[in-house]
């Protein structure tokens, strides 16, 4: 298979499973998980799962990489999200359709990616929950990459300069 080949076909298997599915009673409304997959589904390369993927296909184990290469996907999501606000960039457009705070607005928008941060651990914690050790790891690397140090203070505070 071909580099192009193979990129489709690792954004085909993110697009398939990326999607938040709201629980059967949402304490709620639908309109926070209309939101969050509003953004999660806007498009684009999907290059942080797909290069998580490629290391697996690299260094292959016995564990599924999709929850990591999501959750690494959810957390790139929040972080346009909250970059598009009007408190941050004031962009009304992400990848050629209204940024969430168009699309719903402003406080929705906020909500939507504050719920996609700790929906990223849940994901890491719940598929890994019989490798207790890779969960664990995994959050942590992820909660360091996403946070003051990182993304959200990388190049003192250029929050949506920097994943």
């Amino acid at each position: 298979m071909n580099f192009s080949e193979q990129l489709k076909s690792y954004q085909d298997l993110i697009n398939q499973h990326l999607v938040v599915n709201p629980p059967a009673v949402p304490q709620r409304s639908d309109r926070l998980y209309e939101a969050m997959n509003y953004s999660l589904n806007a498009g684009g390369k999907r290059l942080r799962p797909v290069l998580t993927q490629a290391a697996f296909d690299l260094f292959p184990a016995d564990r599924d990489p999709i929850p990591a290469a999501l959750a690494v996907e959810i957390i790139h999501a929040y972080s346009l999200i909250h970059d598009d606000l009007p408190a941050m960039d004031d962009s009304d457009l992400r990848r050629g359709r209204p940024a969430c705070h168009k699309a719903f607005d402003e406080a929705t928008a906020i909500l939507a990616g504050d719920a996609l941060i700790p929906y990223a651990f849940e994901l890491l914690a719940n598929s890994y929950a019989k490798e207790p050790a890779i969960g664990l790891r995994l959050c942590r690397i992820l909660a360091q990459t996403a946070g003051a140090e990182k993304l959200v203070g990388a190049d003192g505070g250029s929050f949506g300069r920097g994943w």
